[in-house]
């Protein structure tokens, strides 16, 4: 059976799923959780993406994520491939961590018709009640700490977590009365058995290839036949994460660390050289590019250097000052 095709376009909203191979746990530890979020987070940053629920189930992970720019398949290979890693070798083992493909399915999410993203923010948020590991009989909802909802209920969180859709989506407010109303219905929901999402969208959540109207499957399948997308974002907020902001950066950290413009003057400069270094790590957390296009853009030599040569920037203080004060930078000439 061939795969199925992945529906990328600017503005997507999808429900994604991931599940450990052979059912195993994924999130043995509350290290695992924090090193998953971590990765998350970084990939929020280099390509965009704006998570607005997610849970973290043992041997699987739930999220509601919004990709500015059609880039889903490229975060989550960098999402999952270092985590997967990175979890291999905390055990000293080899092989597949995540069991198959993951799952991404596109949700219909108009802001004029928030009904689908309500259904799949509330199904993330509910699972801990479904899987019986809180709400209703096991206490609060809330007391289930590996989900976004504690976020909501505090108005506090990771910068990549966007409450405002979801508060908006409901008519609520986005201060603490509308935080604490979307709360207690949750709780509600969860002291009820969880119910109220209809078997239909469960379905569709769990095996179908959308979660919307019959019209926006339309709409898919024309996009697919088009070969393209809708227009971009017209939000000012989202910036591009793709080669042409790399190449901007690149541009102007040049100027600012007074770097050679032409690659022959690049290429005479040490492969390390500090300032190049602090120009790959900007590039590499603020957009999806990968070590091959920053290692011959700046002259690095292999691509497998440039990660190296980025850590051992990061992990020291003044490394990490120096990063800081060139992305001040350019945040004021932009």
């Amino acid at each position: 059976m061939p795969r199925a095709l992945r529906h990328e376009y600017p503005g997507a909203v999808y429900h994604i799923m991931a599940r450990g191979d052979g059912g195993k746990t994924i999130f043995e530890t509350d290290d695992d959780c924090k090193l998953f979020l971590h990765r998350m987070g970084q990939v929020c940053e280099s390509h965009g993406w704006r998570i607005h629920a997610w849970v973290l189930m043992g041997n699987h992970f739930h999220l509601l994520l919004e990709t500015p720019e059609p880039n889903l398949v490229l975060g989550m290979k960098a999402l999952l491939g270092p985590f997967s890693m990175a979890w291999n070798r905390q055990r000293m083992r080899r092989g597949h961590v995540f069991q198959g493909r993951y799952k991404s399915i596109p949700v219909s999410a108009a802001t004029d018709s928030p009904y689908y993203f309500r259904i799949a923010a509330d199904y993330i948020h509910l699972n801990p009640a479904r899987a019986g590991l809180a709400g209703g009989s096991k206490g609060s909802l809330l007391k289930y700490k590996w989900s976004s909802l504690p976020d909501y209920k505090r108005g506090s969180g990771p910068d990549w977590l966007v409450r405002k859709r979801l508060l908006d989506a409901f008519e609520l407010s986005r201060d603490g009365r509308g935080r604490n109303a979307y709360v207690a219905w949750m709780e509600q929901r969860a002291k009820d058995g969880a119910k109220g999402i209809s078997d239909e969208a469960i379905k569709a959540l769990k095996r179908g290839w959308y979660l919307g109207e019959p019209g926006f499957g339309d709409k898919l399948r024309d996009l697919l036949k088009a070969g393209g997308g809708d227009e971009l974002a017209r939000d000012p907020a989202y910036r591009q994460h793709d080669e042409s902001e790399a190449e901007r950066l690149l541009l102007e950290g040049k100027k600012i660390l007074d770097l050679p413009s032409e690659m022959d003057g690049l290429a005479k400069l040490r492969k390390g050289d500090e300032r190049k270094v602090l120009i790959a790590g900007l590039i590499k957390g603020r957009t999806s590019v990968g070590n091959a296009w920053v290692a011959r853009r700046l002259s690095m030599g292999h691509p497998s250097s440039v990660s190296r040569l980025i850590k051992g920037l990061k992990v020291t203080k003044k490394g990490r000052g120096l990063l800081d004060e060139l992305e001040k930078k350019l945040e004021t000439i932009r």
